[in-house]
């Protein structure tokens, strides 16, 4: 396993992340720690996790088995960086969600309880906020990496000028500020590359793409299909709105000899920006099919093929746009 910086610090992280938002609902407790053991023992130390996965809301599911699976020991604590989310609704009270000093100081004590774990290595904000000001946002979140409760800070469905405001605001508090983002982004949805790509890129933040198989359907959704394996209506009805480039798609990948999946993983890899795709298998054969992307190099021609196949945007703004 190959490691990089979190984008501007000195974390290391590994070139994927451990997604855990089907541990619970998709994945059995005991299916989701032999998933997190096969990741431990391939070299994946980043762990992404949730306050609101599980789904059942103010239970934090996910967050529980996560630390039920920490809280065996043999350094799992120790080797792993440890993700996980504040804003979703946990309560029905009003101030039970999103990022009022209130809510951020008390989720992340909440968190540290369900996670067995008296650090969290790094606290994304899951969606924007814009009714609580930064100050009040960067001063909670000064007060739990003062108390130790926090080392990192980071982002998830920001757009460039959240991520520009937000660390600007922390500049000026000589805060260290966001240090990553979490945003979607696959051959399918590049939207990002836009603004956030570029505002990552200037401010120094880590970028961990999610999604980045589009919910499986760029993983050989239509081979799967002729195979007669069954997907759900709404995926059936993303493959039938891309069906023509899926067609292209899975062509190119058989006339290359690699899997569709290896190569959407490995094109999002290819990014100098990217930090870490966030994957989320349900099963340990799904993790393992995900890690042969490692190994999987693109040449120029095969992503300008994919260019044409999955047009993105243009470029950054506002050059994608204007002139």
């Amino acid at each position: 396993m190959n490691y990089v910086q979190l984008g501007r610090t000195g974390l290391k992280v590994s070139r994927f992340g451990l997604g855990t938002m089907n541990f619970g609902p998709q994945t059995t407790e005991e299916d989701s720690f032999r998933i997190m053991d096969l990741a431990l023992d391939r070299g994946l130390n980043l762990f992404d996790t949730a306050n609101n996965y599980g789904w059942k809301k103010g239970e934090g599911w996910t967050e529980q088995i996560v630390g039920r699976w920490l809280a065996q020991g043999g350094g799992r604590r120790e080797k792993v960086v440890l993700a996980t989310k504040v804003y979703c609704i946990m309560g029905d009270w009003p101030n039970e969600s999103r990022l009022s000093a209130r809510h951020i100081i008390r989720s992340c004590e909440d968190s540290l309880r369900r996670l067995q774990t008296d650090v969290i290595d790094l606290f994304q904000m899951h969606h924007i906020d814009r009714a609580s000001p930064w100050e009040e946002i960067w001063q909670a979140m000064e007060t739990l990496v003062q108390q130790g409760k926090i080392l990192y800070v980071g982002s998830s469905n920001f757009g460039g000028w959240h991520i520009a405001q937000a660390n600007e605001r922390a500049r000026a508090r000589h805060f260290l500020g966001l240090v990553s983002e979490q945003s979607p982004y696959s051959l399918l949805e590049r939207t990002i590359e836009l603004e956030v790509i570029p505002a990552c890129a200037s401010y120094g933040l880590g970028l961990l793409p999610y999604s980045p198989l589009e919910g499986g359907i760029l993983g050989g959704a239509l081979q799967k299909a002729t195979e007669g394996r069954r997907a759900n209506d709404e995926t059936r009805k993303r493959i039938e709105k891309y069906r023509g480039a899926l067609e292209r798609f899975e062509a190119l990948c058989k006339r290359i000899g690699v899997p569709p999946g290896d190569v959407a993983l490995a094109w999002v890899l290819s990014n100098p920006v990217v930090t870490a795709p966030i994957v989320g298998p349900r099963t340990t054969a799904q993790l393992e099919d995900s890690l042969r992307a490692l190994e999987v190099r693109l040449d120029g021609e095969t992503l300008r093929e994919l260019d044409e196949i999955f047009p993105g945007p243009g470029g950054p703004a506002p050059e994608a746009y204007a002139w």
